[in-house]
């Protein structure tokens, strides 16, 4: 073994904990020193190296292989770097950042998708690529399956609502909208059943409040979550110019957790399913676009 400044500092007097050692081999994971794919050393090499017994070497490796670091743990084989999955490096607003997450969902054999949102518009243009990449036959899909929680048109909702007052021509407006995108979204999707023989089913149900926040729940493994943020804003509607209090969900930032990344992104994922189904089983009740 080579002995390195690194390794001089670390197996002095003190002994490090599993911690500091997991700490230490992530950093050279970011750095590059340790590159996906490769192979770590034994854990008797790694117990010399640190100065501690193997029984710390095994709690720091657990460490890391929580955190979606390592892969092919295994007795009697050291494990690897793993790949890590492609996740967005900021924030971005939901009309950038769902379409190409919805694309690489779409690779999948079985897709399922489950939202929460105030309406269908961005979803609709936002799976207008993974469409795309279907009819040009760059996606081959066996089944769809999308289920979307949506606001009962039955009850008062926290926004949009008018500035003066007169809540009816604003939820007049959002419910036209609610109905005409999801009208869209089925048709697109459930026409592949013809075009491309891909099993392609939308479901609706209502909620019976007004969801704070939109949801992207893409075939378990992934979690996008956006804030509505509220501004006030004029719309003409009809013959008038409506002036409320609402969000514009394409301008939404989306944060992404994935499965696979982290343990945290991973309870996230799913803890957000299960929030999705609890709702979808019980609470919600049937939805008719009219």
């Amino acid at each position: 073994m080579v002995v390195t400044q690194e390794n001089v500092a670390v197996n002095g007097s003190r002994r490090l904990s599993p911690q500091e050692i997991a700490d230490t081999l992530r950093e050279r994971i970011r750095t590059g020193d340790l590159k996906a794919g490769d192979r770590l050393p034994t854990q008797a090499e790694l117990a010399e190296e640190f100065g501690v017994e193997r029984g710390t070497v095994r709690q720091a490796l657990r460490a890391l292989q929580e955190d979606g670091l390592l892969s092919n743990v295994s007795k009697g084989s050291p494990p690897r770097i793993a790949e890590r999955a492609p996740v967005m490096d900021k924030p971005q607003p939901t009309m950038v950042g769902l379409a190409p997450r919805l694309v690489k969902a779409f690779s999948a054999p079985h897709v399922r998708i489950d939202v929460v949102c105030h309406t269908a518009e961005t979803l609709m243009v936002a799976i207008g690529e993974p469409l795309r990449m279907i009819h040009e036959g760059t996606l081959h899909p066996e089944s769809i399956d999308v289920r979307i929680l949506m606001p009962s048109r039955d009850i008062n909702l926290a926004f949009p609502v008018s500035v003066d007052g007169d809540d009816d021509p604003v939820h007049q407006r959002w419910l036209d909208m609610r109905n005409a995108q999801g009208h869209v979204l089925r048709h697109n999707l459930q026409s592949l059943q013809s075009t491309h023989g891909i099993a392609a089913k939308v479901t609706y149900r209502a909620l019976p409040f007004t969801p704070p926040v939109k949801l992207y729940l893409l075939n378990g493994e992934e979690a996008l979550m956006g804030y509505y943020v509220l501004t006030r804003r004029e719309e003409p509607y009809e013959s008038q110019t409506l002036d409320m209090y609402d969000a514009l969900g394409s301008a939404s930032l989306l944060f992404s957790f994935l499965k696979q990344a982290t343990q945290r992104d991973a309870v996230f994922v799913e803890q957000s399913q299960k929030w999705f189904d609890g709702l979808w089983d019980t609470i919600t009740t049937d939805l008719t676009l009219s």
